[in-house]
């Protein structure tokens, strides 16, 4: 038999057969909003090669049923909270988490999403257009962030300056090269926050510039399943102090956001959220 490298056609192939773009998502019991997240992500990339990754924390509100019956969907459970046989489940980090999704995505570029969030049109577009032409131009680019702001409340939308005045991603695209050459997210120093502003230091201490993509914008509900969001408060203490110990020095920033006015033609956090939203805010969960 052949190998494929004798087969000029089946090289070919194989090199196009990778998909553009990974959507990687981590979720839990977050059913309602990750399907809207979801949709937001097909409606956005119809037409582009690409493959959608969610990462479920063992959710117990029908989310991984739902998954298993999505056939453009990867689904990979980690059991993150809980008991196992009379005994509580050990709880990874996020940047455990995470990279189960980094790692085994296949596209050029990694998107990082959460799972109460909706892609606004063209964000997704527009970020891998200015990423393939910053890297047809030479330069050295790592990860590209999009600018967001928590629904309802907010009117402009912003991106993460951290320590140096250096660039991260809350939302946004990775060179899974770059990814690569950094060994991924820290799994150990942190436990839930401040990972992402570590790897785009990282990328940036590897010679890979994090930017902004001025016309790619995100909509983030921050009210969702509330008490899951306090028990990951918890850590930040903890969390802080691994960051500020490893790249304080760099000095802090001279404006920990970027503002950005944005006017949402397509309405996309009101037409697609303003009944959850109320529904949440009438519950309080």
């Amino acid at each position: 038999m052949n190998t494929i490298a004798e087969r000029p056609e089946a090289l070919h192939q194989a090199r196009h057969a990778h998909p553009v773009v990974s959507v990687v998502v981590g979720s839990f019991n977050r059913r309602r909003l990750l399907r809207q997240t979801i949709e937001s992500v097909r409606s956005e990339l119809e037409g582009i090669e690409c493959e959608i990754l969610i990462v479920d924390g063992g959710s117990t509100d029908g989310t991984t049923k739902w998954l298993l019956n999505q056939r453009d969907v990867i689904t990979i459970v980690q059991h993150n909270r809980g008991t196992w046989s009379g005994k509580p489940v050990q709880q990874r980090s996020w940047g455990y988490f995470m990279n189960l999704g980094f790692m085994a995505a296949h596209g050029k570029y990694v998107c990082m999403l959460s799972d109460d969030c909706l892609v606004v049109p063209d964000a997704i577009k527009n970020g891998l257009r200015l990423f393939d032409q910053e890297l047809e131009a030479g330069h050295k680019v790592g990860a590209v962030a999009f600018y967001f702001r928590d629904w309802p409340g907010e009117e402009s939308y912003r991106v993460g300056r951290t320590w140096g005045d250096r660039m991260f991603v809350n939302h946004g695209l990775y060179l899974k090269e770059a990814l690569a050459a950094v060994d991924y997210a820290d799994e150990e120093s942190y436990r839930f926050y401040h990972a992402d502003g570590d790897l785009a230091l990282r990328m940036w201490a590897a010679g890979y510039a994090c930017i902004d993509s001025p016309d790619s914008y995100i909509e983030h509900y921050p009210h969702a399943t509330r008490s899951v969001r306090a028990s990951n408060m918890s850590e930040q203490k903890q969390d802080w102090a691994a960051y500020v110990a490893r790249w304080g020095a760099l000095g802090e920033p001279t404006h920990a956001w970027v503002m950005r006015g944005f006017a949402d033609p397509h309405q996309t956090a009101r037409r697609q959220w303003l009944r959850t939203w109320r529904t949440m805010r009438w519950l309080r969960v």
